[in-house]
């Protein structure tokens, strides 16, 4: 999995005053917490952070505090309601021997039969989240639909991956081939001519 590097500057106070006065300088204030570590405050710089939470890819991210090295995972942010601005991150600490339970994204790779048929190719789901050592995690997960055929899904379930546990649930509907209004009048005047 790709890796993403950020510095942040430690921060000690964390009452509302303060926090507004680091928005202001276009930091954004963040917490690392994790199994073994005690709760880090800090802050990022805001057009950094971007680069982390407004894509579609999943990162490991290499935190600098104050000369100290951390291993996290972007876990969850919160954003102003009206301008989208980022205000608060949380980051979880990762270790390389505990499995990791994060969001990959997935790839549709082939052509389907059923969309050569005349069906349309409905995609529901962008991202799984799956579990794996941080050695086994995979930038995107794959997912080829060349067999998929008119009127069938792909779901996580069908989904099989070596070193990696799926924790979406096995019903998440990845993508399905539709029937078309125009493919199901060629259906039906095919039948009609025989």
């Amino acid at each position: 999995m790709k890796t993403f590097n950020l510095k942040g500057t430690p921060r000690s106070v964390s009452n509302k005053q303060a926090i507004k006065t680091l928005r202001r300088n276009g930091e954004v204030p963040c917490v690392l917490y994790g199994a073994g570590i005690e709760n880090v405050l800090f802050s990022v710089d805001a057009k950094e952070l971007l680069l982390v939470t407004n894509t579609p890819n999943s990162y490991i991210v290499e935190l600098e505090i104050a000369d100290k090295k951390y291993t996290a995972v972007y876990h969850t942010a919160q954003f102003h309601p009206v301008t989208d601005e980022t205000l608060h991150v949380d980051f979880l600490a990762v270790s390389a021997e505990k499995p990791v339970s994060i969001n990959v994204p997935i790839i549709i790779t082939g052509n389907s039969e059923g969309v050569r048929q005349g069906g349309k190719l409905s995609v529901s789901a962008r991202k799984l989240k799956v579990s794996a050592l941080m050695a086994n995690l995979p930038d995107t997960l794959t997912v080829d639909i060349t067999n998929l055929s008119l009127g069938k899904t792909i779901v996580a379930g069908d989904l099989k991956y070596d070193n990696i546990q799926i924790l979406s649930p096995k019903s998440t509907i990845i993508c399905a081939v539709k029937m078309t209004r125009a493919a199901i009048g060629a259906a039906a005047a095919a039948a009609a001519a025989k």
